[in-house]
């Protein structure tokens, strides 16, 4: 046989030699990523979710997906082990290269922060106006409620008044016309040699 008609078959055994080498070197740096992951560490899921690991297993690992929720996934379904940096900047937002980032205020979760001892720079009487002005605010919002409240009942009073005087008319009409009526009816009857029945 020549050579020239067996280079095709060489170059495309050679192929597939070769992609099957990357994929499997792709494998076992994967199966070594899985294996190295710690608890408190952020991966990244096959889905795409971004979650903290708190438990390794031998083929799970509990993962918290959002505070106090905790799932347990395959150990084949985390894609990525990332670093701390990587994580924060992805799921909190916050960049590793901006120095700004530890000078601005963090947002409470709660209103704690808002009950605690003011420090003694003078800033505390500022706050006490603040507070005070926004009381009487409050209490002045409140109060135009309930004048507008008390308006519309008024209103609404007024108004059913006037729908029962009108009614009232109604049935002294129509009881008039009644009347009218019976007294003509038995005028009629008496006429005619119709007795009353008494």
């Amino acid at each position: 046989m020549n050579i020239v008609t067996l280079l095709p078959f060489i170059v495309l055994i050679g192929a597939m030699f070769l992609m099957t080498r990357s994929a499997k070197n792709k494998q076992r740096q994967a199966q070594q990523m899985r294996n190295d992951m710690q608890p408190g560490s952020g991966v990244r899921t096959i889905g795409g979710m971004y979650a903290t690991v708190k438990e390794v297993h031998d083929d799970t690992v509990l993962l918290e997906v959002a505070p106090g929720v905790h799932a347990i996934y395959a150990k084949n379904s985390v894609g990525a082990v990332l670093s701390d940096a990587e994580y924060n900047h992805i799921v909190h937002g916050i960049d590793p290269d901006d120095e700004d980032a530890t000078d601005t205020p963090v947002v409470p979760d709660d209103a704690s922060s808002l009950t605690e001892s003011v420090d003694a720079d003078g800033d505390s009487a500022d706050k006490a106006v603040a507070l005070e002005k926004t009381d009487a605010l409050e209490k002045a919002d409140t109060v135009e409620k309930a004048d507008e409240a008390a308006e519309k009942t008024d209103a609404v009073e007024k108004a059913d008044e006037a729908d029962e005087a009108d009614e009232a008319d109604v049935k002294k009409i129509d009881l008039g016309k009644d009347d009218t009526v019976a007294a003509a009816t038995s005028e009629d009857d008496k006429r005619d040699g119709g007795t009353d029945a008494k």
